[in-house]
């Protein structure tokens, strides 16, 4: 098998050789390595030149994340694709693990896994999910019968540990123009015509929370929540997914607006959500966030309150993001 390595990068001068040195770093060793340069204004393009023949790099005006990915799909020879963002990283053995996974069981058109959060620059770092809990999930083994299922248990797979045969990505017709949520857009409408997919509890990645993160954060995410939802309740209603789809909507429903009570500024997003999906969502979770959102100012603060406690006992496993101040 043959693999193509995608690394959609924007402004990312100061993360970008990492990223590339851990891709030339596996032990098995990728075919071709795609640097897409999605209109950066900084040195991008000469740290991606350093590297000489080892990689190929391609310009392009700023399109955003999804775009730049899909340049690289069609650009790539590889029978096989994997991505990796500009300022994450691999560790050594990512593609020797899934493409001795895809050996062992040849009928999968992809894999993804398990990967590191680090708050690298406050010396926190933990696997996103506890390995014991995924191979729980999975009855000890590294398949997911179906996808949707299994995203709905949290296992949704990093972009950074997807391996996906090229021909599927064209086939789900690669990455939409959304600007957020445009990979979890894919991966849905992958899992609809090829619901298995692997899956190794092992860490693959680093996924760097402090690193600048340089998609656009304009679009709301309350708005691009409403309008992934809706698109793929229509998708999977025409796929004949739709019973699998529904508690997948109602996992990510909870957890945005879970999310959400850290900004007051949300409370109106929050309760246009619980109205719009109100067919969707159990009664006692439109009756908690309703009661949540009657005093948004107090339930960002306990939330926050909460959140720091958690932190300082070290009753996290996960390492998350300190929210930001409030504002107002």
């Amino acid at each position: 098998m043959t693999i193509s390595v995608i690394i959609p990068a924007y402004n990312n001068e100061q993360h970008l050789s990492r990223a590339i040195h851990s891709v030339l770093a596996q032990s098995r060793p990728p075919d071709e390595i795609i640097v897409v340069d999605d209109g950066s204004t900084d040195r991008t393009a000469e740290a991606a030149a350093a590297f000489g023949e080892k990689i190929r790099c391609i310009r392009q005006d700023n399109r955003g994340p999804g775009a730049a990915r899909n340049t690289g799909i069609r650009a790539a020879s590889g029978e096989w694709v994997a991505f990796l963002d500009a300022d994450d990283e691999w560790l050594p053995d990512k593609l020797a693990v899934q493409t001795e996974l895809l050996r062992r069981h040849p009928q999968l058109q992809w894999t993804c896994g398990n990967y590191i959060e680090c708050l690298c620059e406050s010396g926190r770092q933990a696997p996103a999910l506890p390995e014991q809990r995924i191979l729980a999930v999975l009855n000890g083994g590294q398949i997911s019968p179906d996808y949707l299922k299994t995203c709905a248990e949290d296992l949704t797979g990093h972009t950074d540990t997807m391996l996906i045969r090229r021909s599927v990505l064209l086939e789900a017709g690669g990455f939409s123009d959304l600007r957020r949520f445009e990979d979890l857009d894919l991966w849905l409408r992958i899992a609809y015509r090829h619901p298995q997919i692997g899956y190794s509890a092992r860490p693959l990645a680093i996924h760097h929370l402090q690193a600048g993160r340089h998609t656009s954060v304009i679009y709301p995410a309350a708005q691009a929540a409403r309008l992934l939802i809706e698109q793929h309740l229509e998708t999977a209603a025409l796929m004949n997914r739709l019973d699998a789809f529904r508690p997948l909507a109602v996992f990510l429903l909870r957890r945005w607006m879970r999310a959400l009570l850290f900004d007051p500024s949300q409370a109106r997003e929050i309760r246009r959500l619980l109205n719009d999906f109100a067919a969707l969502l159990p009664g006692r979770v439109r009756l908690q966030y309703t009661l949540l959102t009657a005093f948004p100012f107090l339930t960002a603060v306990g939330c926050r309150g909460l959140s720091f406690v958690v932190r300082t006992l070290g009753l996290r496993r996960r390492a998350v993001r300190k929210p930001p101040p409030l504002s107002g």
